[in-house]
């Protein structure tokens, strides 16, 4: 069975991770705000970094119910900062509590975030037709669109970069490379 090449084949996550998630649309408003914060938590690092931390992220973080998140105070940041099963940098934690508010506000105004992130591809997934992973960007007109807006929607931790890798990663674009088994999916 051929995958994307950047597949770790050792890795069990990373191959679970790729078959079942990358790519897939998601359209549940919190499952979407978990991936944006593991995607802002992923800066500088490997993504298997995050997946092997993905569960101690849920605990952590009250399986990223924004609700709970906004209440946070001094006390359950500091114990963040000290919970090894997160990365336990400052801005990254804070980020969760700064996105959590932003994510309620924009489920406010557009009635689901789901609405609100679909919306940068008009509600359908973008499907490219790569030969080889070498051939997929990092970044593109629509990710760079997306970041301007979420940074002036309150969100950090939002780059361009970020949220192509956030793109790919809720489905809202496809890019399993051709001879990928996920690709016609």
């Amino acid at each position: 069975m051929e995958r994307c090449s950047w597949v770790k084949l050792d890795e069990p996550i990373y191959v679970k991770y790729h078959d079942e998630e990358w790519g897939v649309p998601v359209y549940d408003d919190r499952k979407l705000f978990e991936m944006l914060c593991l995607e802002g938590a992923q800066a500088g690092l490997s993504w298997l970094t995050i997946l092997k931390r993905r569960e101690g992220y849920l605990a952590a973080f009250d399986q990223f119910d924004a609700e709970k998140i906004v209440q946070y105070d001094e006390e359950k940041l500091e114990a963040l900062r000290n919970d090894e099963r997160i990365i336990r940098n400052r801005l990254k934690i804070k980020s969760v509590v700064t996105n959590a508010e932003s994510f309620m506000a924009i489920q406010k105004q557009y009635g689901s975030f789901s609405n609100y992130i679909w919306s940068f591809v008009d509600g359908n997934p973008m499907i490219n037709s790569w030969e080889s992973f070498g051939q997929v960007p990092v970044t593109t007109e629509i990710s760079d669109r997306m970041s301007k807006q979420l940074k002036k929607d309150g969100f950090k931790f939002v780059g361009s970069t970020i949220c192509y890798s956030y793109m790919q990663a809720v489905g809202m674009v496809n890019d399993h490379t051709a001879n990928c088994h996920c690709y016609k999916r």
